[in-house]
């Protein structure tokens, strides 16, 4: 049986990559554990396995009084029948070990896939997350990686972004979204061929999932136009991101280096007259036409909050009526103090 063991645990190092001494150490540890149990002892015992033959002994470790008298530190003191138990117990060894191994790999190839995209199919859902099934494992979509207002049903496909990976003790622990604005990226990266091949770069992303999202984007080539690439011929191309997002509005902008462009591009469809920036706190004041003020703000304040996230700029919009009253009263208050 023992030389047998050893052939089996070659076989399994090289099949599963599990090193032969992994797999000695774990089981000596656990025929410790099995000698005790099965002969109730209760001196210090030790397992030695010669990793050549296989041959399997126990050593009763002596203390310090028994060490002086027989001049050793151990004896043998092997059972007769252990290789009965030693066989089970490796069994059970080999079998936990294959496992972990194979928790490992999946653990590894899951972990390099963070940031991607993937298909999957919805299997069970409930108050807390919804499990999707990726193949080899089953990813949660917790609730607040949902979409409002999305309903998810059995069997149905769906695309995801693998957000996080994290070691569980059944396995890797994939956690997947659907309002990360890496999903937005990825959508496009699909369906734009340019921003594939990195001819079109997306710059940054604002998102309110379920509801609106802006992306920023710049061309590496002067021939090609970002944003109408992104958009496709007839919007194609974006009707397609539009319509794998269940008709969640997209704008796509054009970003610039030039930040006082870049915040009247990030606030379209709203025409912006006149931008005032402070580089050191990072402020913009804004003046739109008295008529766009309401798309510039947009209902319930989004437009100008998706502008400010996607420029990373605080953003105050003012109605040209507004921006005058303001300028007057300073000038007005200017006057009393000289």
């Amino acid at each position: 049986m023992n030389k047998e063991l050893i052939n089996a645990l070659r076989e399994l190092e090289k099949e599963k990559g599990i090193k032969i001494e992994t797999i000695i150490e774990a089981l000596q540890v656990a025929l410790v554990s099995a000698y005790k149990k099965n002969y109730k002892i209760t001196y210090e015992a030790k397992v030695d396995i010669d990793i050549k033959t296989g041959e399997i002994k126990v050593f009763k470790i002596l203390d310090e009084q028994e060490a002086k008298k027989t001049g050793t530190d151990e004896v043998d003191v092997t059972p007769e029948n252990f290789g009965r138990i030693a066989a089970q117990t490796a069994k059970q060894v080999i079998t936990q070990k294959i496992k972990e191994a194979e928790r490992e790999v999946m653990y590894n190839e899951f972990r390099d896939r963070a940031g991607d995209m993937v298909i999957g199919i919805i299997q069970q859902n409930d108050s807390r997350y919804t499990l999707v099934d990726l193949g080899k494992v089953e990813a949660l979509l917790p609730l607040s990686e949902q979409v409002p207002g999305e309903r998810y049903k059995h069997g149905e496909r769906i695309k995801c972004y693998i957000s996080e990976v994290k070691k569980g003790t059944k396995g890797p622990q994939v956690i997947v979204s659907r309002t990360h604005t890496g999903l937005i990226k990825r959508l496009f990266e699909l369906e734009v061929p340019e921003i594939y091949e990195g001819i079109v770069e997306i710059r940054s992303v604002a998102r309110e999932a379920g509801f609106r999202t802006k992306i920023a984007v710049n061309s590496n080539e002067k021939n090609v136009d970002a944003v109408g690439a992104c958009v496709g011929p007839k919007g194609s191309r974006v009707r397609m991101v539009v319509d794998e997002l269940a008709g969640e509005k997209i704008d796509i902008v054009q970003y610039s280096d030039d930040i006082v462009l870049f915040i009247k591009n990030s606030l379209s469809p709203a025409r912006v007259l006149k931008v005032l920036t402070d580089e050191e706190k990072k402020f913009a004041l804004v003046v739109v036409p008295n008529d766009q003020l309401s798309l510039a703000i947009g209902k319930d304040g989004q437009n100008a909050r998706l502008a400010a996230k996607l420029t990373n700029w605080k953003i105050d919009i003012k109605s040209e009526m507004q921006y005058e009253e303001e300028l007057n009263e300073a000038r007005e208050e200017r006057k009393k103090a000289t």
